[in-house]
């Protein structure tokens, strides 16, 4: 098994699918002749040549209705984003036309299109650039949205989501792009979309979180809690934000009774409040606690790295949080 940055991770499932699949392409700003902005799709030039490695000029709206366009049509490729912030400008593209052809043509189209780029906080980008947009993009019905967590989540998930027929939104942490991992080697490994991963089994607590902030913060908290208060976590990894896995999840808190949900998001409408109304419902008759959900605060993201950094989830506030739901 290879230990893989996670860039690294996801240029091995973009090369091993464009190897096993001739309609696989790649498109994007920078993708070819710069090897990627944050070096993703470095060599790929080289190897497959312009005519599956398209650098595109700065237009989103442009370039990803090509891809739309390009998926209806039998072919099947993956959209590079320097970052998310960037799609507000392309917005009608995959959600009026990439989440809704296949169910207004009645399935006479599909559209197998991989969006994938840079989500949320960067390095010191400021406001405009460090949008959290998978609260924007998990709400639309005919969009499948993931954001994978480790190297070789990012590998499983991105294979996944290239093979799929439906627009997959993939959503990577940029700060995230350097982070080493053990990656299978195995072009046939897969991480099945829609199926969310216990990585902990606990008794006392469920633990529901996502990308970036699972292992910034998170797994600190978690070690803490179990060392440090004798709480027993059990802690889950969405991967997939839509289809939300709500069945591992249901049975996961009615086991437990006592529920918090951590993300970057703004809390207001954001991807945690989603996940806290759906299952509040089949859930209510098992808690011992009301939900808690740990987010950051609710305002423009800050260019000063200390300011950056103050606004999102900590260790100490998700402990915090834990021991209100536990009564500590």
């Amino acid at each position: 098994m290879a230990v893989l940055q996670l860039r690294e991770a996801l240029r091995a499932a973009m090369t091993e699918e464009m190897d096993r699949d001739p309609n696989v392409f790649l498109l994007g700003e920078e993708v070819a002749e710069y090897n990627g902005a944050y070096k993703v799709s470095q060599g790929m030039l080289d190897k497959y040549g312009p005519g599956r490695v398209i650098d595109t000029p700065i237009s989103e709206a442009a370039f990803s209705g090509l891809a739309v366009g390009a998926a209806t049509m039998g072919l099947r490729p993956i959209v590079e984003f320097m970052s998310w912030s960037f799609t507000w400008v392309c917005i009608d593209q995959i959600v009026n036309n990439a989440a809704n052809v296949r169910y207004m043509s009645g399935g006479q189209y599909k559209v197998p299109v991989v969006f994938r780029g840079g989500n949320g906080i960067a390095h010191q980008l400021g406001a405009t650039h460090s949008h959290r947009m998978e609260s924007v993009y998990a709400r639309i019905p005919g969009l499948i949205t993931v954001c994978p967590s480790t190297p070789a989540e990012a590998k499983g998930l991105l294979k996944s989501a290239i093979r799929c027929d439906d627009p997959v939104i993939f959503l990577e942490s940029e700060k995230m792009l350097n982070e080493k991992g053990e990656v299978p080697d195995d072009t046939n490994f897969t991480i099945p979309l829609g199926v969310a991963n216990v990585e902990r089994q606990g008794k006392d607590v469920t633990i529901l979180s996502y990308g970036r902030p699972l292992q910034r913060v998170v797994r600190p908290a978690v070690e803490a809690l179990v060392n440090d208060h004798q709480i027993d976590v059990e802690l889950i990894d969405l991967r997939t934000l839509r289809p939300l896995d709500l069945h591992t999840i249901v049975e996961s808190v009615k086991k437990t009774g006592r529920c918090v949900i951590v993300d970057e998001d703004w809390g207001y409408a954001g991807m945690g409040s989603g996940i806290l109304y759906k299952i509040q419902k089949p859930c209510f008759d098992y808690l011992d606690a009301p939900i808690e959900y740990v987010h950051s605060d609710e305002i423009p993201v800050p260019f000063n790295h200390y300011l950056e950094e103050a606004m999102m989830p900590s260790v100490d506030r998700i402990v915090s949080a834990v021991k209100d739901v536990c009564y500590r």
